[in-house]
């Protein structure tokens, strides 16, 4: 058996050293390891997630799942309704609704995504770190001591299991520790500016057990209600100076608990692990010749391919990371639906990584019925809406209700259906999920607005955080923000509805539409309100959505040019001091949409540089002291890296109104860029390269064939591939063409 695992270890060891180095110029590297839990070395499969760095001279795995909740509910949804807020509002009486539906979730610890606990090796015994490094091709962290031992982990792609081990060991006697949270007693750690809530003690359960045998400890926590979560660490000796170990943890609400042997699980499944990356660094490709822009994009599709994986949860604020620092994590690591967890998938659709994106419409799919009941029960009418701070199965936290509980949600967590078929034109997708959850959110908004004099309204309208907590933060006619929201939805469900065969329903969404007022802008561009221009800075960019995400505006239009640049102007007259990260990556987008390169540019430059913790962690606030925003604390959350990917790939292609653009927003300081395999609406998918500082080359894929409409980098073209005459230039410079599925057209520049 000793020489079984001897030669498994060496070939494993082989295989971290010889692997194609093609991304090392974007790997973490470091001369040491980190002190602080969030500029650890994040390791991720979906479901299970590790953290490696120092703490108190250990060497330390912070270990998490992402199914580990307390559903406990604090808020009382039953004792009031969305009428009866409108009736509090209009009685000026609104301390009475945050009494019930926002102090409960500052009042109690729970609902929570909870950490698990923390593995640990003690380095008096391994000596001084001389390298740390995260190779992110194959998701591997190696540790190297001055004295010779080497340490490597990483957690299976695609089995929830994490694997270490330790080679050229000077210590015999070194084994690992398992060290349990504080879930049971009074002991407080000094604050780290993370935004983090209360002690875990709080959450009052009972002392866990930890059962050790010579080669494995057992850690059973119960939590609440009879529940409970295990950690089980399993390793097995080899020789003198050799160790290998894994992990994993299982709960009594995991679909199936993984068989837990006696002895140490064999890493037999380094090549299937190796092989998912493979696949998942296969899909696209991009290079810019701004050397940080370049390796945060990379690092944020690392962490993209570490966080979403198929049958694990959606994206929560921190997904797999779980704060390690004794507290409950900032904002309870709960799923914020008012742009935290949209923003996360915006890379997911152009990145050509569909099924990871996939993991946020199957997690709304699968927590549907509760919504809907949720929806009934709330809002007092059919269809479907979607709480904007919710539980891992569902149900509604409250906190800040005009987001929490907003009218809304419903239609910007519709959007990802929406563009999960627009990407993938999976017609199975587009009956089975994205026409029924768009028709179910299409009718619950026809419902919940009112008709008076051919228009509709919204009994009461909200805007992100605009006016924080307060009555004042109620509007009583359409913000830019639900009155986007909600045309961007019948839209789409008049577009859903056509291609279902269901032409009388498209034309029902579409009178719904008519009857929508226009948008409120002025000089200022897009207001909050109407009567409530934008006067201070502001972190959300929600008024916006028109713009990005929702494409409802088109800058080649002269009137939504307008709005377009005077709404931008604006933003810029009134600053960045209170935005946090996530304002920045945003606003990259928007910039990208309005073709204004260098200043999109310089955005994903000020969050890299500003927002980021050492290892990439998007941390909210301004880490160089307030350069550009007066937020300097260090909540980690994921949001702000994910939507920096998305306005990378803004600016190399982008999907509007039925058409596509190749490099709409690329600098001209940029002579060199180019990309591979980036998807389009339509399921296209784009390659195209920059030599020189000209454009030379556009290559479109059809995977469902249909009619491609592009808008190309270069006047006049050649087209190769396809029979001389099948493109067709339109007036408005966009080139048309039909093609067949999966087949290919080149453009070529011709250079006049």
């Amino acid at each position: 058996m000793k020489t079984k695992i001897t030669i498994l270890l060496l070939l494993l060891c082989f295989s971290f050293a010889g692997y194609a180095q093609k991304l090392k110029p974007y790997n973490l590297s470091f001369p040491k390891l980190a002190d602080k839990w969030d500029e650890a070395m994040p390791l991720g499969n979906g479901m299970l997630g590790a953290l490696i760095w120092e703490k108190n001279n250990k060497l330390r795995l912070s270990l998490d799942r992402a199914d580990l909740w307390d559903e406990r509910k604090a808020m009382d949804i039953s004792k009031f309704n969305f009428k009866w807020v409108e009736e509090q509002v209009h009685k000026n009486n609104y301390g009475a609704v945050q009494k019930l539906g926002d102090e409960p979730y500052d009042r109690s610890p729970f609902p929570t995504k909870l950490p698990a606990a923390a593995l640990e090796f003690d380095m008096a015994k391994l000596g001084k770190v001389v390298a740390n490094d995260l190779d992110i091709e194959t998701a591997l962290n190696t540790v190297k001591f001055e004295n010779g031992t080497v340490f490597n982990c990483y957690i299976h792609a695609t089995e929830q299991r994490g694997y270490f081990s330790f080679s050229d060991l000077k210590a015999a006697d070194l084994l690992p520790s398992l060290i349990v949270h504080n879930y049971s007693n009074n002991q407080t750690e000094k604050g780290d500016n993370s935004h983090a809530g209360v002690g875990l003690q709080k959450l009052g359960y009972g002392k866990g057990t930890v059962v050790n045998t010579p080669n494995s400890v057992r850690y059973h926590q119960p939590t609440y209600e009879g529940h409970y979560f295990e950690v089980l660490v399993q390793w097995q000796k080899i020789g003198k100076n050799q160790m290998i170990g894994s992990w994993t943890i299982t709960s009594d609400k995991a679909a199936s608990l993984p068989a837990i042997s006696t002895t140490a699980k064999e890493p037999t499944g380094w090549i299937e692990h190796t092989a998912w990356w493979k696949n998942f660094w296969s899909k696209s490709s991009i290079s810019v010749p701004d050397a940080s822009i370049q390796k945060q994009y990379y690092l944020e599709m690392y962490k993209l391919g570490s966080v979403s994986r198929k049958g694990a949860p959606a994206i929560t604020l921190q997904a797999v990371w779980t704060a390690d620092n004794g507290s409950l994590p900032p904002w309870k690591g709960d799923f914020h639906n008012d742009l935290n967890t949209q923003l996360s998938y915006w890379p997911t659709y152009t990145g050509n990584r569909l099924a990871e994106g996939a993991t946020f419409t199957d997690w709304l799919w699968k927590i549907r019925d509760r919504n809907l009941s949720y929806t009934k029960q709330y809002f007092g009418v059919e269809g479907l809406n979607v709480p904007g701070v919710v539980t891992l199965n569902g149900d509604p936290m409250g906190g800040w209700i005009q987001y929490s509980l907003s009218p809304t949600v419903g239609a910007w967590a519709a959007q990802h259906f929406y563009w999960q078929w627009k990407y993938s034109m999976d017609d199975t997708f587009l009956k089975t999920r994205a026409y029924p959850y768009i028709h179910d959110v299409a009718t619950y908004l026809e419902n919940i607005t009112r008709l008076k004099d051919g228009v509709r309204k919204l009994p009461l309208s909200s805007s992100p955080e605009y006016n924080d907590n307060s009555i004042k933060a109620w509007f009583l006619e359409w913000t830019n923000f639900d009155l986007s929201l909600t045309k961007f939805l019948f839209k789409a469900a008049a577009e859903v509805s056509l291609a279902n065969g269901k032409a009388e329903e498209r034309k029902h969404w579409l009178t719904i539409l008519s009857q929508l007022p226009e948008y409120e802008v002025n000089e200022t561009g897009f207001t909050i309100a109407p009567g409530a221009n934008l006067t201070s800075s502001h972190r959300h960019m929600s008024q916006y959505m028109a713009i990005y995400p929702l494409d409802l505006l088109d800058a080649n239009k002269e009137q939504d040019k307008t709005v377009i640049d005077n709404s931008l102007k604006r933003i810029e007259e009134m600053g960045t001091r209170a935005w946090c990260g996530y304002s920045f990556s945003w606003m990259a987008s928007l910039y990208a949409r309005a073709y204004q390169a260098d200043k999109a540019v310089k955005q994903l430059e000020i969050f890299a540089s500003n927002f980021c913790s050492a290892n990439s962690f998007h941390l909210n606030g301004d880490q160089k002291g307030g350069q550009y925003s007066g937020f300097t604390y260090r909540p980690f959350t994921l949001e702000g890296n994910f939507a920096f990917a998305q306005g990378v790939q803004e600016l190399l292609v982008q999907s509007r109104n039925n058409y596509i653009q190749v490099f709409p927003a690329v600098p001209q300081s940029w002579a060199n860029v180019s990309f591979k395999d980036l998807r389009t609406e339509g399921a296209f998918l784009v390659s195209a390269n920059k030599e020189n500082g000209v454009p030379a080359k556009v290559k479109i894929y059809a995977e469902k064939g249909g009619l491609l409409r592009v808008k190309l980098p270069f006047k006049t073209y050649v087209a190769k591939d396809v029979p001389a005459g099948s493109v067709k230039m339109g007036d408005d410079g966009i080139a048309e063409i039909k093609l067949k599925p999966k087949q290919t057209v080149t453009f070529e520049n011709g250079y006049e």
